[in-house]
């Protein structure tokens, strides 16, 4: 266990809440559609608004979407869990109380590891819970009014609630960049942050190492992994000025403004309590029996850990590269068809860790939408391994590539970058440079390793950076004696 890294003498502890928007077609207690983008309250039914005389129904297939992730994470799946209604009362809450899951949640326990630089860390997680969402408030083009709207009123969410395990932003951001993954790997949400569809609220507080939690603000709604990072970054720093010019840090809800960089207080936090939870008299016990879960365990995709391990035993990866692979569905199938492609696991890897990821992260692209396919990448491969181009070389192929397109034979035809692998050609030149450089040689049968290194510069240099590296070095070494 590695020791936290402290920021100004304090330790940062950090717990995570996660609203997963759920991919079903329908509402969770109703038939109203979840598509995005419709007009205005033209997806809120009766059912969602609580109208006299209607009353909820489950739908089966976010409860089987909650299954599949609590198996995932290695959670227990709650045999019987209960629904209840949260009070509080907002413009876009128009019931007066939303459905939620309190003293039994469905999905309990289990826990999520992923790499922070090449540092295995792993949280545990308290629990998943199932239910609704509220409408939305607009302030916006309202002649300075506010409107409602309430479409997503009754969307289904599953509410994933970590320990306070995390010690640091980045961390932070890597637990929720990995919860993000697994949940489209899954299939149980479409992870679209800027329509909602994964949400990050997280909680924050600082201490003295070895002293009790310290008081916690919870940041509310983060839908970037930047704004995460540089929320928590603030937060810390605001909290320990306060403690440093002994003032007390009270239990709040906050907002952050991605324009400014800061948190702003939007109201005290409030506790369980003050929601006056009780069951839902219109929903029944969810009773989840053994057979549907294993229904549910067959359908399932095969898992990140699973995948990774594999990567390592069948293709000799290290730990961190399999985990890397399998960072995301697209990544991993990216790979295996790159792979497949040039038989070259670890070179296949590299370029995806390296090149590849650099380029997306610089464009902000998903690996989907990478110009360069998976097939050009192991034709790339398969060029270096047969010696037709070198490293530097093949740099190069790949920047046309991602740049303009092209096959890569035609891109090492146009540009001139063949290695020269002729060895009479190559005997030729390389007698030529011994011969022009005497001193060099001596040295070198004198003992001197770096006056070798001399000679294979002159060779390339005399080649204009042509020549087989591995070759020059072979017929070098011959010619030395």
């Amino acid at each position: 266990m590695t020791t936290p890294k402290l920021v100004r003498g304090y330790e940062v502890v950090i717990g995570l809440e996660n609203h997963v928007q759920l991919s079903t077609a329908s509402k969770i207690f109703s038939g109203s559609s979840t598509a995005f983008g419709a007009a205005p309250n033209t997806q809120a039914s009766p059912v969602d608004l609580a109208l006299p005389g209607t009353l909820p129904v489950l739908n089966r297939g976010a409860v089987e979407r909650a299954i599949r992730f609590g198996l995932a994470v290695g959670a227990k799946v709650a045999p019987l869990s209960i629904f209840a209604r949260k009070n509080y009362f907002y413009p876009d809450l128009p019931k007066g109380y939303q459905i939620s899951q309190f003293e039994i949640p469905v999905v309990q326990g289990g826990e999520v590891s992923f790499f922070v630089g090449d540092t295995k860390k792993t949280v545990r997680l308290t629990r998943a819970h199932l239910e609704e969402d509220a409408g939305k408030s607009l302030h916006e083009d309202y002649h300075g009014l506010s409107g409602i709207d309430l479409n997503r009123a009754g969307t289904p969410l599953l509410e994933i609630v970590s320990e306070p395990d995390l010690r640091s932003g980045p961390e932070a951001a890597e637990y929720a960049k990995t919860l993000h993954a697994l949940v489209m790997w899954l299939g149980i949400c479409d992870g679209n942050m800027q329509e909602g569809s994964f949400r990050c609220d997280v909680n924050v507080s600082v201490r003295k190492p070895g002293e009790p939690f310290g008081t916690r603000r919870e940041i509310k709604n983060l839908n970037s992994f930047r704004n995460l990072l540089q929320a928590v970054d603030f937060e810390v720093n605001w909290q320990i000025d306060r403690i440093e010019d002994g003032l007390p840090i009270q239990q709040a809800t906050v907002l952050f403004n991605p324009d400014t960089g800061e948190t702003r207080a939007m109201r005290s936090k409030e506790d369980s309590a003050d929601y006056r939870y009780f069951p839902d008299p219109d929903l029944p016990p969810l009773v989840i029996a053994p057979e549907w879960v294993e229904r549910v365990r067959a359908g399932m995709p095969e898992l990140p850990g699973v995948m990774a391990a594999r990567f390592e035993s069948a293709d000799g990866l290290p730990a961190y590269d399999a985990t890397m692979m399998t960072a995301s569905l697209a990544t991993a199938r990216y790979y295996e068809s790159a792979r497949d492609a040039c038989k070259a696991p670890k070179l296949v890897a590299n370029w995806v860790m390296g090149e590849i990821s650099r380029r997306l992260n610089a464009e902000e692209r998903d690996i989907e939408a990478a110009p360069v396919a998976p097939a050009a990448l192991a034709a790339l491969i398969n060029r270096i391994q047969d010696g037709t181009i070198s490293n530097n070389a093949a740099r190069q192929v790949f920047e046309e590539l991602w740049t303009a397109g092209g096959e890569v034979d035609a891109v090492i035809e146009a540009k001139g970058l063949k290695q020269m692998s002729d060895t009479g050609e190559l005997e030729r030149i390389l007698d030529e440079v011994l011969a022009a450089n005497a001193k060099s040689v001596e040295e070198f049968r004198a003992g001197k390793d770096k006056a070798f290194n001399a000679l294979v510069g002159q060779a390339m240099k005399a080649t204009k950076g042509k020549a087989n590296p591995g070759l020059v070095n072979d017929l070098l070494r011959r010619k030395l004696g």
